[in-house]
């Protein structure tokens, strides 16, 4: 593998992750655990639109998809912002489930970002506000050491 460039700093690396995960449009994999019919474990990954609201990602889906049920059950969630080689990985936890009727501000900021409003798919839809736990950003392989920003939902950087 031939590598591009020089390995960023960590403080470039935390503020170019803030920029990607504040880009208008920007859509991020979700992968959530739960368990199939036969209780066997089972991984879900989903594409959805993201909103990075006050240091939270925030997604919007129907109350009954697999991924909002199996974030209901308190377990923790990857997701994944960027191409292969320009990455943001994050590992986070459920801080919030908001009904898009009584979502208000919340509702308004994610449609800024996100550029489509849940709102208008229905009742079904919830906001949920993920807290991030881990956050580690890469491009290439020079840069996996010290790829690790946020740990325990503390900027390190």
């Amino acid at each position: 593998m031939t590598v591009r460039d020089a390995p960023r700093p960590p403080a470039q690396r935390k503020a170019d992750a803030l920029v990607q995960l504040q880009t208008p449009g920007i859509d991020v994999w979700v992968a959530t655990a739960g368990t199939s019919d036969d209780d066997d474990p089972v991984a879900h990954l989903v594409p959805l639109s993201l909103a990075w609201i006050e240091q939270h990602v925030v997604i919007a889906l129907d109350r009954q998809s697999t991924t909002a049920r199996n974030l209901a059950t308190d377990r923790p969630a990857r997701l994944a912002v960027g191409a292969t080689r320009d990455v943001v990985l994050i590992d986070a936890v459920v801080a919030e489930v908001v009904g898009v009727g009584e979502a208000g501000e919340l509702a308004d900021q994610y449609r800024a970002q996100a550029d489509w409003d849940p709102r208008s798919a229905g009742d079904s839809y919830v906001f949920i506000r993920l807290r991030p736990e881990r956050l580690q950003a890469w491009r290439e392989a020079n840069e996996l050491d010290g790829r690790t920003l946020m740990r325990r939902g503390a900027w390190i950087v």
